[in-house]
C-alpha cells in the first residue's frame, strides 16, 4: 500500500464532502499513480465534463470494477478524478482488505442523475447550435434607440386634442413668472403680442354678445400684461424689449384706445438706439425727421441714420443716399456720397428695404455725369433683383420691359406677364390694369383670353384709386364686357372717373350718345384694346394702333 501523504481525517471529511456536495466528481478515464498526473487530467477533461459530452453507464462500470487495486491509490483518483461529461461519482470507499461494494440503490440514483444532466447538456447544445445558424442566416440589424419623444399614448378620436391658445399662453405665464431670465420673459411677451396681432379666429355662430366681450376683456388684458412685462425688462437695460415695446406704442399697441403713442415710443427708441440697436437707431431717425414725439431735427436725424448706417442697415443707407443725391434734410447735393450710400444699401438689401435697388436702376437708366454712367443691362438686372424681392414698382417696370422691348429686354408676353403679376398681388394698380389689357386680347400658348378676368382686373385697378381703370371698368359696364351690363353703373363709374381727372370720362358724361362704342376704334377691334399690342404677342406694330391715345380704354 502506497502513502497517500495525506491524514485519514482528511480523507474522511473529504468523503463527507463528496457525499453532502451535490456536485459529483468522478473518475479520469485513464489513471495515474501521481496525484499530479491525475489532477492534470481532470483539468483536461474538465471542460468536457462542463459541455456534457463523456462517459455512459459502461464507462462507470469499467471505473468500478478496477477501483481499488490500493486503497490510497483509490483515494487520491477519488479526490482528484471525475469521468469527462458528468458521470455518477463512485460511493465512498472505506479502509477493508476487499473491493467496496457500494448499494444498487445509490448507484441507480447516480445514474438517473448522470441521465438528467446529460439530457439537459444535450438540449442546451442543440438550442446553442440552433441560434447560431439562424444568426449565420438572418443577421439582425442594432435595434433602433427609443424614440426621444414618446407619442404612443396619444391615440385619434374626439378626446384627443392639442391645447387651446388661452391654455397655451396661461403656460407659458405661469413659467414665465417662475424665473427670472429675462430672455424668457421676453420670449413669453413676444408670444403673447404676436398671438393678439396675428389674425383672428373665425367667428363662432354660437358665441354670444357676452362671449365676445369676455375674448375682447381676455385680449386687453393680455396686451397689458405683455405691455407690463417689455416695461419691466426696458427698465432693467434690455435692449430688444426697449425697441420691441416703442414699435408696439408706434403701432398702437398697448395704448388707450389703440391709437399711436409716439411720445412713448420715442424715447425707447433712443434708449435702444444707445444699445447699438440697428432698427431702433433707424426709427429714432424717422422720428427725429417727421417730428413723431419729438421736435423736427434734421441734424439729429441724420445722426441716428449715420449710426444705423454703420451698423449695415439698409433702409437707413438708403435714405442717407437720398438726402445726399437731393440735398434733403439740411445737406447740400453730393451726388457721389449718395451713390455710395445706395451701393451700400444695395448689397445689404433684405424684402422689407429693396429701394435702393429700383433707385440705383434708375439712376443707371438715365446716369449722373461725371459719377454714374448710362448701363441699360445693369438696370434691367437690378430690377429683377429688387423683383425677386417682391418690389412691386421693380416689378412693374419690368414688365414694360418685356411687354414693348425697353432696356435691351426682348419682348417676352411670357416675363410680362409674369412679372406684372408679381406686382398686381401686391395691389400695384398700374401692374393690375397692364393685365387687363394682357386678357383682353390673351396670349398663344401663354394667357387665354378671358373678359371676365380683365374686367375683375381692371376693377381691382379702379378701386385703387387709378382713373383711367375707373373709365374701363365703366365702359366694360355700359357695353357688357366680361360683366352684366348696366348703363346706371356704368355712369357712377364715369363720374368717379371724371372726379379723378379722366377726361374721356368727362367727355362721354357730356355726350348724349349712352351706348355704343366710344370715340376712337370701334367696339369690334378688340386686339387694339390695353397696353399688350395685337394678339398679346405682337408688339411690333409700329404707327398710331400701338399708341395708348388710339385705344378703347387706354
Amino acid at each position: 500500500m502506497q502513502y497517500s501523504g495525506r491524514p485519514s481525517s482528511y480523507r474522511r471529511s473529504n468523503e463527507q464532502h463528496r457525499h453532502q456536495s451535490p456536485v459529483r466528481h468522478m473518475q479520469p478515464d485513464s489513471r495515474s499513480d501521481s496525484p499530479e498526473d491525475s489532477g492534470s487530467q481532470y483539468e483536461e477533461d474538465a471542460p468536457r465534463a462542463q459541455n456534457g459530452y463523456g462517459g455512459g453507464q459502461g464507462e462507470m462500470q469499467h471505473h468500478y470494477h478496477h477501483a481499488s487495486h490500493d486503497e490510497d491509490e483509490d483515494d487520491d483518483d477519488g479526490f482528484y478524478g471525475g469521468t469527462a461529461g458528468g458521470g455518477a461519482a463512485q460511493s465512498p470507499q472505506v479502509d477493508s482488505p476487499g473491493p467496496p461494494q457500494p448499494p444498487q440503490s445509490h448507484y441507480q440514483m447516480q445514474h438517473q442523475q448522470q441521465l438528467q444532466y446529460r439530457r439537459k447538456a444535450e438540449q442546451q447544445h442543440q438550442q446553442d447550435m440552433s441560434s447560431r445558424r439562424h444568426s449565420q442566416v438572418a443577421p439582425q440589424a442594432p435595434s433602433l434607440p427609443p424614440p426621444i419623444f414618446d407619442h404612443s399614448h396619444l391615440k385619434p378620436g374626439n378626446s384627443a386634442s392639442l391645447l387651446s391658445a388661452e391654455k397655451t399662453l396661461e403656460m407659458y405665464r405661469l413659467n414665465a413668472k417662475k424665473t427670472n431670465d429675462p430672455e424668457i420673459q421676453f420670449q413669453f411677451a413676444i408670444l403673447m403680442l404676436e398671438a393678439i396681432r396675428g389674425p383672428a379666429p373665425p367667428p363662432d355662430p354660437n358665441s354670444t354678445q357676452y362671449d365676445q366681450e369676455k375674448a375682447n376683456e381676455q385680449k386687453e388684458r393680455s396686451t397689458q400684461d405683455a405691455t407690463r412685462m417689455l416695461q419691466k425688462l426696458a427698465d432693467r437695460g434690455h435692449h430688444e424689449a426697449q425697441y420691441f415695446l416703442a414699435d408696439c406704442y408706434a403701432n398702437g399697441i398697448g395704448t388707450p384706445r389703440g391709437r399711436q403713442d409716439f411720445d412713448k415710443a420715442y424715447p425707447l427708441f433712443v434708449q435702444a438706439a444707445k444699445h447699438r440697436h440697428a432698427d431702433a437707431a433707424y426709427r429714432a431717425g424717422i422720428c427725429c425727421e417727421n417730428g413723431w414725439g419729438c421736435r423736427r431735427d434734421s441734424a439729429k436725424a441724420i445722426q441716428f441714420y449715420k449710426t444705423a448706417g454703420s451698423l449695415q442697415h439698409p433702409g437707413a443707407m438708403y435714405r442717407l443716399g437720398l438726402a445726399e443725391l437731393n440735398g434733403e434734410l439740411g445737406t447740400s447735393k453730393k451726388p457721389k456720397e449718395g451713390v455710395k450710400w445706395l451701393k451700400r444699401s444695395a448689397e445689404h438689401a433684405t424684402a422689407e428695404f429693396p429701394h435702393a435697388l429700383h433707385e440705383l436702376a434708375l439712376l443707371h437708366e438715365r446716369g449722373i455725369d461725371n459719377v454714374l454712367f448710362v448701363d441699360m443691362d445693369y438696370s434691367a438686372e437690378l430690377l429683377a433683383q429688387a423683383a425677386e424681392l417682391g418690389y412691386a414698382p421693380s416689378a412693374h417696370r419690368l414688365g414694360e420691359c418685356y411687354e414693348y422691348g425697353k432696356m435691351g429686354c426682348p419682348m417676352d408676353p411670357a416675363l410680362s406677364i409674369h412679372y406684372y403679376n408679381i406686382a398686381a398681388q401686391q395691389d400695384h394698380r398700374d401692374a393690375c390694369f397692364a393685365l387687363t389689357a394682357w386678357y383682353l386680347v390673351g396670349s398663344p400658348g401663354v394667357l387665354p383670353q378671358s373678359d371676365t378676368e380683365a374686367y375683375l382686373w381692371a376693377k381691382k385697378a379702379a378701386e385703387g384709386g387709378l382713373a383711367k381703370a375707373m373709365y374701363a371698368v365703366g365702359y366694360f359696364t355700359e357695353v357688357g364686357i366680361g360683366t352684366a351690363q348696366s348703363t346706371q353703373d356704368a355712369v357712377i363709374w364715369y363720374k368717379r372717373a371724371s372726379e379723378a381727372g379722366d377726361k374721356r370720362a368727362s367727355q362721354r358724361l357730356r355726350s348724349n350718345q349712352n351706348a355704343g362704342p366710344l370715340p376712337g376704334a370701334p367696339l369690334g377691334e378688340r386686339t387694339e384694346v390695353g397696353s399688350a399690342g395685337q394678339g398679346g404677342g405682337n408688339h411690333g406694330m409700329t404707327g398710331a394702333k400701338s399708341k395708348d391715345k388710339d385705344c378703347i380704354i387706354m
